[in-house]
């Protein structure tokens, strides 16, 4: 009885995220990137700035490097839609010459069905047209709404930074008992520094992708490298459906820029880094802190994936490493803990 109230609690509450998409998932978003940044503001605090300032520092920090992101990735896109006609002809051109190659067997195909008498007659449908580009009021409707939801991410933010370390005591108090209670804000101390070091770590891992990348296609004559090493390094972030966009989009560039087997460059060269950094680089670096079971991280990224599209993708990790932690899944790090002991430490010494 107990395991099926559990089932449906836990249905009723991801079903309850993905219906709140606009609100849920800027204010998990804020949440993360709080965690993300919370170390900072402990050292501008420790610099003797007021929780406030620090706070407000902090958000203006994030929501700059979010912007400067959207900004970079900005050219990319643009020039995916204004060569949206070229790759519709190289795609109609190729998909002709792949129908004259099976010609012969339609041809045979038809026979069979004209000696058997199962040739179906037809129905003298026309294809549909293609979806139509989104027009301006379409773009005028959508802006409050994602104004919004840059409202939703940056009050959540700046309150989770002001009020974090209240937040974690009450809910210390909350889940567990009086007993409990230090052990339970220990864990949420060392989830916030886990989550911290992780995102640092795979900026590092990521930018260092993005270098390569950008240098390998610039040596092979791909236009605007540094723009796909940049546009790489920032869907690396979603574990899985990120880098298969890079090969996508790589693809229909190589179908563009190049000719014969060159077409499939570009993709290659980001495929070979891929797995470069995901089998060596990032278990390298991350795997000494982080150890997780790679099924619960795939579960993981299906789900947020499902509910919040490309914002799941991106909390999916941190959202799984802080409940492993509070649930003392896996053990951490004892240069992790030690960090966490001692900045405890220090401030039972400031209270």
């Amino acid at each position: 009885m107990r395991v099926a109230v559990i089932v449906i609690a836990v249905t009723l509450g991801f079903g309850t995220l993905k219906l709140g998409a606009d609100i849920f998932a800027p204010m998990v978003l804020g949440v993360v990137t709080g965690v993300i940044l919370a170390p900072m503001t402990d050292v501008f605090e420790r610099w003797g700035l007021p929780a406030g300032l620090a706070s407000a520092i902090m958000l203006v920090l994030g929501v700059s490097v979010i912007a400067v992101m959207g900004i970079l990735v900005e050219p990319l896109i643009w020039r995916v839609v204004e060569h949206l006609p070229t790759i519709k002809w190289e795609l109609r051109a190729i998909i002709g010459e792949f129908r004259g190659l099976v010609r012969g067997l339609d041809a045979v195909n038809r026979e069979v069905e004209e000696a058997l008498g199962t040739q179906s007659p037809s129905d003298g449908s026309e294809e549909s047209g293609p979806d139509p580009m989104p027009t301006l009021t379409s773009t005028l409707f959508l802006a409050p709404v994602v104004l919004a939801q840059v409202l939703i991410f940056g009050g959540t933010l700046f309150f989770f930074l002001l009020t974090r370390k209240g937040i974690y005591q009450w809910l210390a108090h909350w889940i567990g008992t009086s007993r409990d209670t230090a052990i339970i804000q220990r864990r949420f101390a060392t989830a916030e520094r886990l989550v911290a070091r992780y995102f640092l770590t795979i900026s590092i891992v990521n930018a260092g992708l993005g270098i390569a990348l950008g240098t390998a296609l610039a040596l092979i004559g791909m236009p605007a490298p540094i723009i796909w090493g940049i546009g790489a390094a920032l869907l690396n972030f979603i574990l899985y459906a990120g880098p298969m966009v890079v090969v996508g989009a790589l693809l229909l560039a190589g179908l563009i820029v190049f000719d014969g087997l060159m077409i499939l460059a570009p993709a290659a060269i980001f495929l070979m880094l891929n797995m470069i950094e995901a089998q060596f680089v990032t278990p390298s670096m991350v795997g000494r802190h982080i150890s997780v079971n790679p099924l619960l991280i795939f579960v993981s990224l299906v789900i947020w994936l499902w509910i919040w599209g490309p914002i799941g993708g991106i909390v999916a990790i941190p959202v799984l490493v802080m409940v492993l932690v509070m649930l003392d899944i896996f053990e951490v790090d004892s240069e992790i803990g030690a960090e966490t002991a001692m900045s405890q430490g220090t401030a039972d010494d400031s209270a």
